[in-house]
């Protein structure tokens, strides 16, 4: 039996201020575009069930244009798959905060035979004994219910499979965005992916395997604030910076492949270019040669270039018009100018060396008594990742 395995679409996203000849957000139109391949792909594979683990949409009160746009995708994939099921299991993303809310998901389910949405804090069993398959089907808010759900499969089908939307404790790496994901992870045992014969996951964009049977299939598209940070992730199903889907095989043996899609526009991250003792014009050549450097060149595409060791002065002598053609060229162009470290530092190290303040926050965090079941690598990794923002902001 062979299973598809989608997440992460973000439907409806958008970033930066550029739109399309009709007047899209030209990132919400790679989105769809991504989407709108990977639903062909999926359909020339031929699954018999496709499921969707979280975050169809970016929104809970996604653009008209994207819910119409995945109500045809998915009335046109039933159309080639008649027989194929499609779940949906809803994600941080397009859950409300309240219960009593309703959520546009139920839409499909009410429009397109075919469709199974769990949509809300409910985990549900769903039965296809056609294909003797039993998905156990876990919102992403369904973990912060107490008690949190039983995890168990269906003894009397052959196959059993888990779709959730969570994200699992030493997965992500310490660095990921907490603005992207920021969730309480579950634990590895809480899958109970023994009993399984495969567990679909949604909520970490980059595909990624977990454990033997254990998959984050990843986003279609970078649908994050810093999509160069996740460029440069590797999970163990795809090659880097590479986004797409999972055709999975069940049988004797499991088989899971990675199917990529190929992306609307390129996100580039420029060797960084270290500006200590650098002039203002031999910092604008070293911006200017690291863009032209880049085959066939940065038009259209999403740049960034880091400089470090920049002094306040040097930054604002730059040529501020060079920088504007560049950020005209690209889609989006980035110049992340890093201050240098700080002289004026706070606290005093057991040498005697003054300790800036991401040495005093690590430390008195390292000390600090947590609450019970609250991570201190989380603690630790939200200090770093706020500190870094702050700094950006004040340079």
């Amino acid at each position: 039996m062979k299973l598809a395995h989608l997440a992460d679409l973000h439907l409806g996203f958008r970033q930066y201020a550029r739109l399309t000849p009709k007047g899209v957000n030209q990132r919400e139109a790679d989105v769809a575009l991504a989407f709108r391949r990977v639903m062909d792909a999926v359909a020339a594979a031929r699954p018999d069930i496709v499921v969707v683990a979280g975050d169809l949409f970016h929104a809970v009160r996604p653009t008209n244009a994207a819910i119409l746009d995945a109500f045809h995708q998915f009335r046109g994939l039933r159309a080639r798959l008649p027989d194929a099921p499609i779940v949906i299991v809803a994600g941080n993303h397009d859950t409300p905060r309240a219960v009593e809310t309703g959520t546009i998901l139920k839409l499909f389910e009410a429009a397109v035979p075919g469709v199974h949405v769990v949509p809300h804090h409910e985990p549900r069993r769903l039965v296809f004994e056609h294909l003797g398959l039993s998905v156990l089907a876990v919102p992403h808010m369904a973990w912060s219910v107490a008690p949190r759900p039983p995890i168990s499969p269906d003894p009397g089908a052959r196959f059993n499979v888990l779709v959730t939307h969570r994200e699992v404790e030493g997965v992500l790496p310490r660095d990921a965005a907490a603005t992207d994901y920021g969730s309480v992870p579950i634990k590895r045992a809480d899958l109970n992916a023994a009993g399984f014969d495969y567990v679909a996951l949604g909520h970490y964009h980059v595909a990624t395997r977990v454990d033997a049977n254990v998959y984050y299939a990843g986003s279609l598209e970078y649908v994050t604030t810093n999509p160069w940070g996740e460029s440069g992730e590797r999970g163990a199903a795809a090659a880097r910076g590479q986004k797409g889907w999972l055709l999975v095989e069940l049988g004797d043996a499991l088989r899971v492949g990675f199917h990529a899609v190929e992306p609307a526009r390129r996100v580039i991250d420029l060797e960084p270019i270290h500006g200590a003792g650098l002039s203002p014009a031999e910092l604008d050549r070293a911006i200017g040669d690291h863009a032209g450097r880049v085959s066939p060149g940065i038009e259209n595409q999403i740049v960034r270039q880091l400089v470090y060791d920049v002094p306040r002065l040097t930054a604002r002598d730059l040529d501020h018009a060079a920088i504007r053609d560049l950020k005209a060229r690209a889609l989006h162009y980035r110049l992340d100018l890093r201050r240098p470290a700080p002289g004026r530092d706070i606290g005093v190290s057991p040498t005697g060396r003054r300790q800036t303040l991401e040495e005093l926050v690590t430390e008195h965090l390292r000390a600090r008594v947590l609450p019970p079941g609250v991570s201190r690598d989380r603690v630790l990794s939200l200090a770093e990742t706020y500190l870094a923002a702050a700094g950006r902001e004040e340079a």
